[in-house]
């Protein structure tokens, strides 16, 4: 079994996490990055918009299916290193995007991005999972999410900016230059600190049989459950945000996109305020608070009655979204501690099935009937969500 104990983690060195912090800014602007690009890229090949989305479609299906390889393959060869490379292979792939000479191409290079970034995100957490002790891993993950939640608010911005002034290829130049700066940095710093890079609790098996491992504890089912739920339900909702801005409240496009940012901002606060929350309330009181703060800004947003109020609510969401989410993250680290990367993969698996589920379900609502209705039945669902999850926590402990 093992190399490293569970209850006796290596102590992390800040400067690793504030690395592995800008690895997943570069992961997460990723997500979203192509989206405002689609109508110079349908310019650029000759074909319509739709056809052009193909590059952030497989991207996506990459970057979901792919996790289940590296999880399982960070616990057997050490996290860390398993990043780093990813950082220098994401690197390369951009690159590649960059110099496209045609849309099958790009295709196959955000494809491949996808396959390399897609190990990024779970297995960073799940390397803090191994170096932080539970009691400070919370914070810790505050602090780790800071990348994140800044990535997936500059994503768009970051797409539409750059492109909007330098090209669509300068938006892959500038995501080649973070990548490797990241990967670079990761591989200085696992010179300096070797210890860092070694393997921790090692599972036995195959990679089914780590996942099946993980499957077959009832507190992991529970918490890859919940995620699900929270990813389908809040993402399914808050996809439609930016078009409900526009449609109720006649915003530009420009503005719409502040709204993404107004949730990231939402986030910072929650990242700033993490640690004094953690000792407050708790992980159950984070949960429960998180939980009812999400219905109240749901609410809200479906009863705004002015696009200002709206914002508010949108950084409310921000907040209470990730007090719920965080504690969801710091359980899903300690689901099967010698499978860390397996079971973090297993977490961010079913976090974006939940996504892909959730919009489809609420689209037909939204044309029909606008968004407001998706709005009070998150406002509905999340706390009801939250409750039974922290009620969970209470039995486990």
């Amino acid at each position: 079994m093992t190399a490293v104990s569970a209850a006796q983690p290596r102590s992390a060195p800040a400067l690793a996490i504030v690395i592995l912090s800008v690895a997943a800014f570069a992961s997460a602007a990723n997500m979203r990055v192509v989206d405002p690009l689609l109508i110079q890229l349908s310019a650029e090949f000759g074909v319509t918009v739709g056809e052009a989305s193909i590059a952030a479609t497989l991207f996506l299906l990459a970057n979901g299916v792919f996790v289940l390889v590296h999880g399982p393959f960070g616990d057997r060869h050490g996290k860390m290193p398993v990043v780093a490379l990813a950082c220098i292979g994401a690197a390369l792939c951009c690159m590649a995007s960059a110099l496209s000479v045609s849309l099958r191409m790009l295709a196959a290079t955000r494809f491949l991005t996808g396959v390399t970034s897609s190990a990024i995100i779970p297995l960073a957490m799940a390397w803090v999972g191994d170096n932080v002790s539970y009691e400070r891993r919370q914070a810790t993950l505050a602090r780790f999410l800071s990348g994140q939640t800044l990535g997936l608010a500059a994503g768009a911005a970051l797409g539409g900016a750059v492109g909007d002034w330098l090209g669509w290829r300068a938006v892959f130049w500038v995501l080649t230059v973070t990548y490797l700066m990241a990967g670079a940095a990761l591989f200085t710093t696992m010179r300096a600190r070797p210890e860092i890079a070694l393997p921790g609790l090692r599972a036995e098996g195959s990679m089914i049989a780590q996942m099946l491992g993980v499957l077959k504890r009832p507190w992991a089912r529970v918490v890859i459950i919940v995620v699900a739920l929270e990813g389908g339900a809040f993402w399914g909702c808050f996809t439609f945000v930016g078009a409900d801005l526009h449609q109720r409240f006649g915003l530009g496009y420009a503005f719409v996109g502040l709204a993404v940012a107004a949730f990231g901002a939402g986030g910072f606060i929650y990242v700033t305020l993490a640690p004094h929350l953690v000792r407050l309330l708790g992980e159950r009181g984070l949960c429960l608070w998180g939980g009812t703060g999400l219905g109240i800004a749901f609410a809200i947003l479906a009863m705004a009655p002015s696009a200002t109020v709206a914002f508010v609510a949108i950084i409310g969401l921000g907040i209470t979204f990730y007090m719920l989410h965080n504690t969801l993250q710091t359980n899903g680290t300690q689901m099967a501690p010698e499978a860390r990367g397996s079971a973090l993969a297993m977490f961010a698996l079913c976090l974006f099935v939940g996504q892909a589920i959730g919009v489809p379900i609420a689209a037909p609502i939204v044309d029909r009937y606008g968004a407001p209705p998706i709005f009070w039945a998150a406002a509905l669902f999340l706390p009801a969500l939250a409750w039974w999850f922290a009620m969970a926590l209470r039995r486990r402990l």
